[in-house]
């Protein structure tokens, strides 16, 4: 069976919530998902708790995991402050930098315009080499609501600038859950087509009945890394649609195996998974 990357995304679940989860429960959580065959966790983020209060626990979250062992944990960083933590974190493996082809977007996430941000990329590449992997989230890859500037082409030039730099893991993002299958496919397509589908990968929001048709634009494309999170928390909040959420990971782990896929995670856990996801999210969101 050809085998597909799952990245389990309870930070992207999380940060939106309008109160902390204590730090044990998000540990016993993540444990949860350990115990279950998640190899690949986006859990938490190196940012000012000013701003993204439910991650000021990120060390301790850190801290209380199992060694990787071959695992990814990944945690988000912003600015240069938060890899300087990143970069004295426990048990920490992948940075993840947020950089949208939206300027309106990029100054609104990071406060930071397109411009200024290549240097950090560059910055990000240099201190990560050896110690740590980078991943590049390309946001607003697909369109963006904002009226700002967009095309396939300025996609597949920022592919290629983050690669010239030493990028090696770039995810596509959707980051309002709007754009169609078709048009999913065809940047993945064209990224595939002029770069190969190593690294590449897609992080997709949508709506619940776009779920399916949305995962399977990734895989026509040739890209088999996806990311999702249990009963579909979280997304983007500034999409305006309470519908539009993370893919919900216990609905497209089953399609793919379905479909001949191989994800190595423990299918029947996911039910009592995603209710932990829902619950928390119901008491703490």
């Amino acid at each position: 069976m050809e085998k597909v990357k799952w990245v389990e995304c309870p930070r992207d679940a999380w940060q939106g919530f309008s109160r902390p989860i204590p730090t044990e429960e998000k540990v016993a959580f993540l444990h949860r998902l350990l115990e279950a065959g998640f190899r690949h966790l986006d859990l938490t983020s190196f940012v000012s708790p000013k701003w993204v209060p439910q991650m000021a626990d990120a060390e301790a979250v850190l801290a209380a995991l199992p060694p990787p062992e071959g695992r990814t944990y990944l945690a988000i960083v912003a600015n240069e402050k938060g890899l300087e933590r990143a970069l004295k974190a426990p048990n920490l493996t992948h940075v993840g930098y947020p950089f949208s082809l939206s300027e309106t977007f990029q100054r609104k996430n990071t406060n930071r315009s397109i411009e200024d941000s290549w240097p950090l990329v560059a910055e990000m590449v240099r201190a990560t080499e050896g110690r740590l992997g980078l991943v590049v989230y390309l946001s607003m890859a697909f369109g963006n609501p904002y009226g700002d500037p967009w095309s396939l082409e300025a996609v597949l030039e920022a592919i290629g600038r983050l690669r010239a730099l030493g990028v090696r893991e770039i995810a596509l993002a959707d980051t309002y859950g709007v754009a169609e299958a078709s048009r999913i496919q065809e940047v993945l397509g064209e990224a595939v087509a002029r770069f190969g589908p190593e690294g590449l990968g897609a992080h997709l929001h949508a709506r619940p009945e776009g779920v399916l048709a949305k995962v399977e634009a990734v895989l026509g494309a040739g890209v088999r890394w996806l990311e999702g999170a249990l009963a579909g928390v979280g997304g983007c909040p500034f999409a305006g649609d309470e519908l539009v959420g993370n893919l919900p990971t216990e609905k497209v782990l089953p399609y793919l195996e379905e479909k001949g896929y191989a994800t190595g995670i423990d299918l029947n856990a996911l039910p009592e998974l995603a209710g932990e996801a829902a619950r928390l999210k119901l008491l703490y969101g």
